[in-house]
């Protein structure tokens, strides 16, 4: 690892980790005001919400400006957000800052995201790029609500006052200026001329052209069905837990010991990146995911779903850093903001209604149903994945 990419993964860390502190405080606040269940889901819904909306313009605004200008902008957004919760800590100011820092969580991601895949030379370093930067979602999710909760705790005159959540809100209002330091150095690298289609004169291309490419419509439609099991991952266990009497510390542990296998295999893969293959790798997780999800439904040790548990992080850990590789491979360089707005507008679209379609579909089929229907479609992931094409277009061979 580079300086180059340690500075991206902590500015990367430090806006998304404003995202997930006030993920957890807002609607702790929330709740404590007094307000509904279905109130505070609709709060944490917002989160990703913005990211729908704005994805595909932060990906353009990307491509023609860099990096720093989209950061720049992201930081000022997610300190203004967190800031006015300190000031008006109420439910509608709450919405706002959820609206707003995961807005500024998504456009900086995608912005850190480009600025990565277009400063590597061949498709090892990108699949080594992507695997270090996967890491730092997974350590902003612990540190932003980490530091959030300390401060709830400890900052006010007794835990859980108003002036903890204020502290929290403050300390997760300046985080994210720590990113504007780490990104203000590097250069920006702007795509190039579009070729034919966006020259001058030329049909103006849209966002949604790129699906008429069969390799990256194949691509997103993987992506999508990995983030989906990990979403089913995440709603169906803490069921399937309470059906099997398990406590609420046992699921728990069931769940760090799958992030933290996630964890585990990102740190791993670059040092094996030349070894690997994308669409391989991509669909033997599937494969092994299908297997598990299958399986699952059938255990009732604690043990024994702890294990299937690992075994699924190890599995869906290693998806997102080949989805990155091979999406800068098969997209011209001058539309990478663009199609990395499209894929993180299709998985947050997934995160909000995903699960009310878990939810319903639960009721009727049951919890295992549930795994066994999600491992069905990760079977026609794996084929899928294999028919992706490996092609580097002519554009990112020139830059």
């Amino acid at each position: 690892m580079n300086a180059t990419l340690a500075r991206l993964i902590a500015g990367q860390i430090c806006v998304h980790g404003s995202m997930a502190g006030m993920r957890l405080a807002a609607p702790l606040l929330a709740l404590r005001e007094g307000h509904s269940a279905a109130a505070v889901g609709l709060l944490v819904a917002l989160f990703a919400l913005t990211q729908v909306f704005l994805a595909l313009p932060a990906g353009r605004y990307a491509d023609r400006h860099g990096i720093k200008r989209p950061v720049g902008y992201s930081v000022a957004v997610a300190c203004v957000g967190a800031g006015m919760a300190v000031v008006f800590p109420t439910f509608p100011v709450l919405c706002l800052a959820a609206l707003m820092t995961g807005a500024a969580a998504g456009a900086a991601t995608i912005a850190v995201q480009r600025h990565a895949g277009r400063a590597v030379h061949d498709a090892t370093e990108l699949k080594q790029v992507f695997s270090w930067l996967s890491i730092g979602p997974a350590v902003s999710n612990f540190i932003g609500p980490f530091a959030a909760g300390l401060a709830i705790d400890l900052a006010g005159s007794t835990p859980g006052s108003l002036e903890g959540y204020r502290a929290a809100f403050a300390l997760l209002a300046l985080l994210p200026l720590l990113s504007w330091f780490c990104v203000r150095g590097l250069p920006d690298i702007p795509a190039p001329v579009a070729a034919a289609g966006g020259a001058a004169g030329g049909a103006p291309q849209r966002a949604w052209d790129l699906l008429g490419d069969a390799p990256f419509r194949r691509l997103l439609i993987v992506n999508w069905l990995i983030s989906s099991c990990w979403d089913v991952h995440a709603f169906a266990v803490p069921l399937l837990g309470h059906e099997r009497g398990l406590s609420a510390a046992v699921i728990g542990t069931i769940f760090g010991a799958f992030a933290i296998a996630a964890t585990v295999i990102r740190v791993l893969m670059p040092f094996v990146a030349r070894q690997l293959r994308e669409q391989a790798v991509m669909a033997v997780a599937m494969l092994v995911t299908a297997v598990l999800f299958a399986v699952y439904p059938l255990l009732h040790s604690a043990w024994a779903m702890g294990l299937c548990s690992v075994l699924l992080g190890l599995a869906l850990g290693t998806g997102q850093p080949m989805v990155m590789s091979l999406l800068h491979q098969i997209t011209p360089s001058h539309r990478q903001g663009e199609a990395l707005g499209l894929r993180l507008m299709a998985i947050n679209a997934s995160s909000v209604l995903m699960p009310l379609m878990f939810g319903s579909a639960g009721a009727v089929i049951g919890v295992s149903g549930l795994f066994w229907a999600v491992g069905a479609a990760g079977l026609g992931g794996s084929r899928l994945a294999w028919r992706i094409a490996n092609r580097v277009p002519e554009e990112s061979q020139k830059a």
